[in-house]
């Protein structure tokens, strides 16, 4: 699995990727990494997702990140959303379990978070991601999320990205449908498979873009 060149990140998307304490501690040997032009090995990454099917069970590394989720999945149910399930994905960074569903027939949700309580990404947040039928915008999916953590390295320029730090499912919802109708009418998408699909396309638009930045090193 290739690994990212973390000498070739900028400053802002190394402190997104490793927390702030991480990457200052790491920046001196980054830099002169930079400086000599080579190549600094970081985390993994891989073009491809797999989704592990889960069991239900009181969800959350702590008893107020549980109470959080079962607000949140509550909330989504009450707006219409079509629950599929709990998946772990490993590939992900930071929060790899997700409950998934569909709103409509055209945009999938997925609610993340981590059982592990030392990850950098804490708090429970919800995605929204609508597959554009054609792109003739140059965009190919719009992606919403309440996550106040910008993907790093930086997301495709194939993507219309939108950060909602904070906001509630009902907030996201609205900002995702004006979001995604800007680029014309979505792909329809169906069951389980459909749902992966969405998450897949994202992942493989971002894999492409980092490939392209020269980010990737290969095993």
């Amino acid at each position: 699995m290739p690994h990212l060149n973390l000498a070739a990140l900028t400053a802002e998307e190394l402190q997104y990727l490793l927390g702030e304490a991480a990457a200052q501690r790491l920046l001196p040997e980054i830099s002169s990494a930079r400086l000599a032009g080579k190549l600094y090995p970081g985390p993994s990454r891989s073009g491809e997702l797999s989704f592990e099917a889960l069991g239900e069970r009181d969800w959350g590394a702590s008893p107020e990140q549980s109470r959080l989720l079962r607000v949140l999945d509550a909330e989504l149910l009450t707006l219409g959303a079509s629950p599929l399930g709990v998946y772990y994905s490993p590939q992900l960074a930071g929060a790899r379990h997700q409950r998934a569903y569909f709103v409509g027939e055209e945009t999938g949700l997925s609610l993340r978070w981590s059982e592990t309580p030392d990850t950098l990404v804490w708090a429970p947040f919800i995605q929204a991601v609508t597959l554009c039928r054609d792109n003739a915008s140059g965009i190919s999916a719009s992606l919403s999320s309440t996550s106040g953590v910008p993907s790093s390295p930086a997301s495709s320029e194939e993507i219309d990205l939108r950060l909602l730090p904070g906001g509630t499912a009902t907030e996201l919802l609205a900002h995702h449908r004006q979001l995604a109708i800007r680029h014309g009418r979505g792909q329809k998408l169906a069951g389980e498979a459909g749902w992966m699909r969405a998450f897949q396309t994202v992942r493989q638009l971002n894999f492409a873009a980092w490939a392209r930045r020269g980010l990737l090193l290969a095993d």
